[in-house]
């Protein structure tokens, strides 16, 4: 464990702030140096607010990724135009966004943009927290787009995207990096019904240039698009497999499944870190610090405090910005509560 046993982290993800979600929906009003601008002060608010609330670990809220797939896919050659998706009304799902279709070769001359995050988080962070960057890994990556005659599933798809996400790491290495999340939250919903150990051996691929030279991590989630789950919520499935991934620190979401499976991390501690996912972000109830506590000390049950970190379950960028605020600042004064009487 990088640091003092129990730190606290998040996982990538903040809200946007309000101008800047109305900004998004009539970016055609802008220039780029406008466009600049608003990412860059938006970050400023996301690294003001989780440095108020006290965190171990900062990330500068991804405020740069207007979506979480469809940012990456503007870096990457070979993508057309999003469609329609199959449902534009009623309750919001994952259902709603839209697929691509390819039109050449699959390649990313000017990397994926990660790179240019982290050194604009390093020129706005004070010093004090450890900097985190996270990146989508490949089959997650994949998800959005159709296959075709020259990539005819999604695994082709994936493999041709695994070269562009290792070079983003490695980049993200190069410039520094101390801390590297690898997003697959892909493989924790379909673990379930695909190969899990196929899974294993694309993460463990993806990453295996930069093993060693960061502290690297997973997030293992059920979905988080609008707040909606996708996929049997259910870690039974990834293990043992999702033991022999090659990673520092594995994140787990936890709090929307009211801790069921907890027991899991007795078992994961013996090969990683554990972040457990310790604040409900599908949920507006407002955990208290005690609350926050007591889940502290059930985890301690299972794991010692100094394999233990805690998170939000999932980004938070899917909830409004007031709750994020409270839910990360009594997520730090609970972890405190319990820290000063190891």
């Amino acid at each position: 464990m990088k640091g003092h046993p129990l730190r606290t982290t998040v996982v990538g993800s903040y809200p946007f702030p309000a101008w800047l979600e109305h900004a998004v929906e009539h970016l055609g009003d802008f220039g780029r140096d406008d466009i600049a601008e608003m990412q860059r002060d938006a970050a400023i608010v996301a690294i003001y607010d989780q440095m108020q609330a006290g965190l171990d670990v900062i990330t500068d809220g991804e405020q740069t990724r207007f979506d979480f797939n469809l940012s990456f896919y503007g870096y990457i050659e070979g993508i057309a135009r999003e469609d329609a998706g199959a449902r534009r009304y009623g309750p919001p799902a994952h259902d709603q966004r839209g697929k691509h279709m390819l039109v050449g070769e699959l390649k990313a001359p000017r990397g994926l943009g990660v790179v240019e995050e982290y050194k604009r988080l390093v020129e706005l962070a004070p010093k004090g927290p450890t900097l985190k960057a996270s990146v989508p890994g490949p089959y997650t990556l994949s998800g959005r787009l159709l296959p075709n005659a020259d990539y005819p599933d999604r695994y082709a798809l994936t493999e041709a995207l695994l070269p562009m996400v290792q070079a983003e790491l490695v980049a993200l290495v190069e410039a520094g990096c101390e801390e590297l999340t690898v997003d697959e939250p892909s493989m924790s919903c379909y673990a379930y019904k695909e190969d899990t150990a196929r899974f294993v051996d694309i993460f463990n691929r993806t990453v295996a240039p930069v093993v060693g030279k960061t502290r690297l991590s997973t997030h293992l989630c059920f979905g988080n698009f609008k707040g909606r789950a996708v996929g049997p919520r259910q870690y039974a499935p990834m293990f043992p497999a999702f033991y022999q991934m090659t990673v520092d620190e594995i994140h787990l979401e936890m709090a929307s499944r009211e801790f069921a499976e907890l027991e899991v991390i007795a078992e994961l501690v013996k090969y990683y870190d554990v972040a457990v996912g310790i604040v409900d972000v599908k949920s507006y109830y407002i955990e208290t610090p005690h609350d926050i506590a007591n889940r502290v000390r059930a985890c301690l049950q299972y794991a010692p405090a100094d394999k233990l970190a805690f998170a939000p379950d999932c980004g938070l960028s899917q909830t409004a910005r007031w709750a994020a605020k409270r839910k990360l600042a009594n997520m730090v004064a609970g972890v405190k509560m319990v820290r000063e009487t190891l």
